[in-house]
């Protein structure tokens, strides 16, 4: 496909002409953030589809839970990592230097986890999201418990797997139709470094 300003590669339907309730939605993602994801767009040729993707991420990514907005981000990241999504690791890596007001963590946090500034705690919920993604047959209680002797609750066990499992079919939906990141996330949360600091 040539058309580079299409969400993806697939020659799809035209852009359903939207319920009220979910142009409002992508009205709200233009006033916000100055332009609608193309992940939105991409699912935008059918209401259902749409509705339903926007449910979940709504739902896994805002929700109430014992695992704050920004580590959910940097569950997103690290599975993306592991995936290669250049889509996915372009938008929620700007998701994690924004929530983390830290451009640098955020940029570790997308070229290697290990590396960034995290507590144990976080390590070991993006260690079990790592597993999770890479060697999903080989979970076992010992990986479960890992959690709770690091602090968390089942029912945050539940949430760090289903972010993790979220994001593992959404870098496949974007793998598979070539989703392409819209061009300013890549300069959302850049700061540069103020005078005096040190390189």
């Amino acid at each position: 496909m040539t058309n580079k300003d299409a969400p993806t590669a697939l020659n799809l339907p035209p852009q359903a002409e939207l319920e009220p309730w979910l142009k409002a939605y992508f009205d709200k993602c233009q006033d916000k953030l100055g332009f609608v994801p193309n992940v939105l767009r991409a699912y935008a040729f059918d209401n259902v589809k749409l509705k339903a993707f926007i449910d979940m991420v709504d739902d896994l990514m805002l929700a109430d839970s014992g695992i704050s907005k920004l580590e959910r981000e940097m569950i997103a990241v690290v599975v993306s990592s592991i995936n290669h999504c250049h889509y996915c690791l372009t938008a929620h890596g700007a998701a994690v230097r924004q929530r983390a007001k830290d451009p640098i963590a955020g940029e570790l946090m997308v070229q290697n986890y290990r590396a960034a500034p995290l507590t144990k705690k976080q390590m070991a919920m993006l260690d079990f999201a790592a597993k999770l993604t890479e060697t999903p047959a080989k979970i076992v209680e010992a990986d479960r418990q890992a959690l709770r002797d690091a602090g968390f609750s089942d029912r945050d066990i539940w949430d760090i797997a289903a972010t993790a499992s979220f994001y593992n079919m959404s870098n496949r939906m974007a793998a598979a139709t070539e989703m392409r990141p819209n061009v300013e996330y890549h300069f959302m949360t850049r700061e540069k470094v103020p005078p005096g600091a040190k390189s």
